[in-house]
């Protein structure tokens, strides 16, 4: 069945963090899941379990290993054994099992900035240290690795590297001789990689995702790789992710650090997962088509409608990092945006050093939604070019 992905659906009233975190006046672009309804496959499997009327303890579906295993190996010819596979129910409590499990307190854990929240703050919820490497920002907006620091912040009583690729916000899918330098550094100086590969489904026409350690057998067996069907199908709310560890004992050392605290995801999100993966492609097929338009007019409308912003082309995922250093917009534009578009975004500063100056606009919504907040961001800019002539604006 197709899917209309231009149905605005009123989430209001849904309990939705995203649409109750600001003001109903307020249109929400921030935390990253899309306002389009799941695939049709997943409702159904979960009305059917719902159906059933029973509820007690659960386990993986027979199949469902099995068919991820199947998945891998077709889209990056990367071969798993099914015993590698261990379910959890998010990516982010992957990350932090990890810093617990592979690092002791005052060991290092590498991280590359700007970047997703959660891996900034996983070393301090296992009394570890973070070693921040910035990105290297280029001419045209995009991002490159710096090696040289790279292997700079290696050098200094380093652990773990938390590895975010496709990378969140700037939106690299990072090729394989990226990857291969990266991982030798890591090989070379004893670091484990936990790579979250959590937007892998999500790259578009020209770029490929590679997994880190699809590269060869010796950088599997020192990589932790965790994905999951939430970005991917819109399920984020009913939490199933998996590891992917082919080493034995990093496999146990990470089940000993999840014991007694973290469980298996429960039989709907099982339900939905196995649903997902089985019947979900012709809508992730659909949905990526769509997302790529998105972003293409962005890229044509921001330049042209938002003076002083600038966007570079994401190659992966469903949002846009916005370079606002440049529009003289006083303070904080995350806050100016809100307040004065009343379009929510993320703060640049919470992704770490090379935030400052940015927001993160996802444009995982219908069409509708986004040229109604490029209309709203318009106008503020506007009325912030009439109130403060260019020689009083901030430089």
């Amino acid at each position: 069945m197709p899917c209309n992905l231009d149905l605005v659906i009123d989430r209001r009233n849904s309990d939705s963090e995203k649409w109750r975190r600001y003001g109903p006046d307020v249109l929400p672009l921030w935390v990253a899941d899309m306002d389009f309804r799941s695939p049709e496959p997943v409702i159904r499997a979960l009305r059917e379990r719902v159906d059933h009327g029973i509820f007690g303890y659960g386990c993986e579906p027979s199949g469902l290993r099995d068919l991820l295993v199947a998945r891998l190996q077709r889209l990056y010819g990367w071969q798993v054994s099914p015993d590698a596979l261990v379910f959890i129910p998010g990516v982010v409590i992957g990350l932090n099992l990890c810093c617990r499990a592979f690092a002791r307190p005052g060991e290092g854990v590498l991280v590359q900035t700007p970047v997703y929240p959660p891996i900034l703050h996983a070393w301090s919820n296992a009394g570890l240290e973070r070693r921040e490497m910035e990105l290297t920002r280029l001419e045209d907006g995009t991002y490159a690795v710096d090696y040289e620091a790279f292997e700079r912040t290696a050098q200094q009583g380093t652990r773990l590297f938390i590895l975010c690729n496709p990378h969140n916000p700037v939106g690299r899918a990072f090729r394989p001789d990226e990857l291969e330098r990266m991982a030798e550094i890591c090989l070379r100086h004893g670091i484990l990689i936990c790579s979250d590969e959590i937007h892998c489904d999500l790259v578009f026409s020209g770029a490929r995702h590679t997994p880190i350690a699809s590269l060869s057998p010796e950088v599997a067996r020192h990589t932790i790789t965790l994905m999951a069907p939430s970005k991917t199908f819109n399920i984020a709310g009913l939490c199933c992710a998996f590891a992917v560890i082919p080493d034995p004992a990093l496999r146990e050392a990470f089940r000993r650090a999840a014991g007694g605290i973290v469980g298996e995801p429960n039989v709907l999100a099982f339900a939905a997962a196995e649903a997902a993966y089985r019947e979900g492609q012709p809508w992730l097929d659909e949905a990526l088509r769509y997302l790529e338009a998105n972003r293409d007019y962005l890229l044509r409308e921001v330049p042209a409608r938002l003076p002083g912003v600038r966007m570079a082309s994401p190659e992966a995922t469903f949002l846009a990092w916005l370079d606002c250093r440049e529009a003289a917009i006083p303070g904080n534009p995350y806050e100016f945006f809100l307040r004065e578009a009343r379009v929510a975004l993320n703060d640049g500063t919470t992704f770490g050093r090379g935030g400052e100056g940015f927001v993160r606009l996802n444009f995982g919504c219908p069409r509708a939604l986004l040229e109604e907040a490029l209309q709203r961001m318009q106008r503020a800019l506007e009325g912030l070019i009439a109130r403060y002539p260019a020689s009083e604006a901030d430089p």
